[in-house]
């Protein structure tokens, strides 16, 4: 259903990427959860997203959650440079943490 890379928008309007596992474990060790309406939220109850029910998302706030795949929809209406704009402000965040102060 959903794809790495896919632009996604939320029922309360938020905008989204879909991450792949591998950015999943990146963004999990340097952003914070959202806590969205439409989260799954079980202690381990998402190790493992299938893209299908469990659908990983980082969101323009800099902020992440495994989101219920019935509370979004793809947008491909929205031009590429939101997809980029999202992974620039997901990969700045990830060299500014991975550098650490100063």
């Amino acid at each position: 259903m959903f794809e790495p890379g896919d632009l996604v928008s939320i029922f309360t309007g938020d905008l989204g990427l879909v991450l792949s596992e591998e950015n999943l474990k990146q963004v999990r060790t340097f952003f914070k959860e959202g806590n969205r309406p439409g989260r799954f939220f079980a202690p381990g109850c998402c190790q493992n997203p299938d893209y299908v029910t469990k659908v990983p998302v980082f969101f323009e706030d800099r902020t992440y959650d495994v989101m219920r795949a019935m509370n979004m929809r793809k947008r491909d209406d929205l031009p590429d440079s939101k997809r980029q704009e999202l992974k620039e402000k997901m990969s700045a965040g990830i060299e500014k943490k991975e550098r650490g102060p100063g």
